[in-house]
């Protein structure tokens, strides 16, 4: 019995403080009132400074589903030999996802960075134009003095100062100016979105870094079969000069004796020598081919399809907070926040007067 009445007495006092709250809340409701449109001020302020943050965005489709497949069954053949077909690993160097992980990686996007694109009419470094729009140099010319950094050149002559410009740059597009991603893990569609407050450099560095990652993905997937087409290419050429040379002397050697005695056998060998020459040019030459094509099969099926869908065009996507979002958010900011102080000092008034 005595318990119960604690517990009505509790959740009395409970209610009572609850009121006494809200009574002190409608007391002052000018304050909160004055408060809320104070926010609703900063918001609008916000929403007329801060600059819209343009995004660039490319999709396309990466097929790999080809691993070697039809040529599987040369392997052995080619491999006697001494050819590598490739192509029936699998898995090689890259995997299909591998290729979101170079989109981020230093090595891509210091290359698009130190390529140039026309603004205007006027060509400029990619990152050059980063510093202006950001205005990064007259920060660096405050702080550390060095406002003349330029990055024209090789970038492996570099000094210190270039690449650790460099390497914050590439961590912050990483962190806030690039995303690239599969919309879907089901399907083979890679998006890839470039976000900055420069409508044109969203979509030259866009363009170029698709451009250069999909090229270098491109060429490192096939490039241990590119190799075995070269290898075997320079050898038919080499077989084929030396056969058309034997052919040449077959024919020089018949042409020494054209009347020759039919009892001095002497007399045929030069010839039957560049013969034997060219029967086994020819059957060089032939498997050489044989193989040259085999691996050119390889290198088409090795290489990975990419087919660009959707690429940026201008006017961009803009995310920019409006006047009326600005001063909405900002007044129902500042009520929330008054509300929530007024309401923490009046309980703590209240726990206070009870101690």
């Amino acid at each position: 019995m005595g318990s119960n009445n604690t517990d009505e007495i509790s959740v009395k006092d409970f209610v009572n403080k609850v009121g006494s709250i809200i009574k002190h809340l409608k007391s002052k409701w000018l304050i909160i009132l004055i408060l809320s449109l104070l926010g609703g001020a900063l918001g609008l302020v916000y929403a007329i400074i801060s600059k819209p943050l343009y995004t660039a965005s490319s999709t396309f489709v990466l097929d790999e589903s080809n691993k070697g497949g039809g040529l599987s069954q040369y392997a052995g053949l080619a491999s006697m030999a001494g050819i590598d077909l490739g192509g029936g690993s699998g898995g090689g160097i890259f995997q299909s996802d591998n290729i979101l992980e170079l989109y981020k990686s230093r090595l891509m996007i210091e290359k698009t960075l130190l390529s140039e694109a026309n603004f205007n009419g006027k060509k400029q470094l990619l990152i050059e134009r980063y510093i202006d729009f950001n205005h990064l140099r007259t920060r660096w010319l405050e702080k550390d003095h060095i406002g003349n950094v330029l990055f024209k050149g090789n970038p492996d002559n570099f000094n210190r100062i270039q690449d650790s410009i460099i390497t914050s740059v590439v961590k912050l597009f990483n962190k806030q100016v690039l995303t690239v991603a599969k919309p879907d893990k089901k399907i083979s569609i890679i998006r890839v979105d470039v976000a900055t407050k420069d409508e044109l450099f969203a979509k030259e560095f866009n363009i170029k870094l698709v451009d250069n990652v999909n090229k270098f993905y491109s060429e490192t997937k096939t490039k241990k079969s590119d190799q075995n087409v070269r290898i075997l290419q320079h050898q038919a050429d080499s077989v084929k000069e030396v056969l058309n040379r034997s052919i040449n002397g077959v024919a020089s050697a018949i042409d020494a004796a054209p009347n020759a005695n039919p009892s001095l056998q002497i007399l045929r060998v030069p010839s039957q020598r560049r013969q034997v020459d060219v029967q086994a040019s020819t059957a060089i030459y032939g498997e050489i081919v044989k193989n040259l094509e085999l691996s050119k099969m390889s290198l088409r099926q090795e290489t990975p399809l990419i087919q660009l869908i959707d690429s940026p065009v201008l006017p961009l996507t803009v995310d920019k907070v409006t006047k009326v979002k600005g001063f909405i958010i900002g007044i129902l900011t500042g009520c929330l926040l008054t509300i929530l102080i007024i309401a923490l000092r009046k309980g703590v008034a209240n726990i206070t007067q009870n101690d």
